[in-house]
């Protein structure tokens, strides 16, 4: 009898140890599912609801003799024939095939340089290089309209002071080139930051055994730091490839003063806002929206699916 006294309340102790750390978990679960609600909760509304509501207006479509009806597929259909949406998509895929390397080459080798400076310059240098990413998209393209404008803009007047030939950057010939400089100025320093940030999570020793072995600078930046920060550059690129697809608020604010050079079907989100607030053909411009982001994952899983195969390549 005292021997079962004496066993018992052990195993209700053991029990009840054993239950603690579960009703602690449950309640940290519990906790943290409380601070993410606030985010999930914009999240749904700000986001998802409007994506759902713009997917069931692409469904429909609106007449003057038929007024809403139910169209189904027809407006994507529309959409990936319609010449102005795939001449935009052109665009903006050549855009990226010019931009992105441009971008990319010049971000890695103002990383590699400050990477190696040990000034107090670095610090300073890498603040000017992000500082245009600070700058809100919005008011850089109107600070680049102000110097590309024709008629007050410094270029045009320097170029008119040495009696040359007027040089128009927003004219049908130069706009591509002007776009190109806009956008690198601006997301060029992001770009820098990611890699550089990179590169400071690399070993040191790996440096000091390649000097070692008699490897100069130019080898150890293309033989050891390139190779080991090709992670972030697949990160930079599978951004800048998003974002290129998406071009919109640059050209959108230079049109006006670009003289014709900028149409409204300039760019794929472009003529998707001309549709919904020129024309209040906001079905269309559903499907349209709907139609770019069909193309930018396509081409995101392409070149994920091409970098995933080349990887498992190089490991065999």
């Amino acid at each position: 009898m005292t021997h079962m006294t004496l066993e018992r309340p052990a195993v209700v102790a053991s029990t009840r140890g054993a239950r603690t750390p579960r009703r602690r978990s449950l309640r940290s679960e519990q906790i943290g599912w409380l601070f993410v609600a606030p985010f999930a909760l914009i999240f749904l509304i700000f986001l998802v609801a409007p994506l759902c509501y713009a997917f069931y207006l692409s469904l429909f479509s609106k007449g003057l003799a038929t007024g809403t009806v139910f169209s189904g597929l027809d407006n994507y259909v529309k959409a990936f024939t319609d010449p102005a949406f795939l001449n935009g998509v052109g665009f903006v895929a050549g855009f990226s095939l010019v931009l992105i390397p441009l971008q990319m080459l010049l971000s890695l080798a103002v990383a590699l340089v400050l990477d190696a400076l040990t000034t107090r310059f670095a610090r300073f240098a890498r603040l000017m290089v992000f500082l245009p990413y600070a700058i809100p998209a919005v008011i850089g393209s109107l600070m680049w309209g102000f110097l590309y404008s024709p008629t007050f803009g410094p270029l045009s007047q320097i170029t008119e002071a040495l009696g040359t030939a007027q040089f128009l950057p927003l004219s049908p010939d130069n706009i591509f080139g002007a776009l190109v400089n806009i956008v690198t100025w601006q997301w060029a320093g992001y770009y820098m930051i990611i890699i550089y940030a990179a590169l400071q999570g690399v070993d040191p020793a790996l440096y000091e055994a390649a000097r070692l072995d008699g490897a100069n600078a130019w080898q150890i930046a293309w033989r050891i730091k390139v190779p080991l920060v090709s992670s972030a550059l697949v990160v930079i690129l599978v951004f800048a490839l998003i974002g290129t697809l998406q071009f919109f608020t640059e050209p959108q604010i230079l049109r006006p003063i670009a003289n014709g050079s900028i149409q409204p079907d300039f760019t794929p989100n472009m003529y998707a806002y001309t549709q919904a607030f020129s024309y209040a053909n906001f079905n269309y411009a559903s499907a349209l929206s709907f139609a770019l982001g069909i193309v930018v994952f396509i081409a995101v899983a392409i070149f994920l699916f091409a970098s995933n195969r080349k990887r498992k390549g190089f490991s065999q």
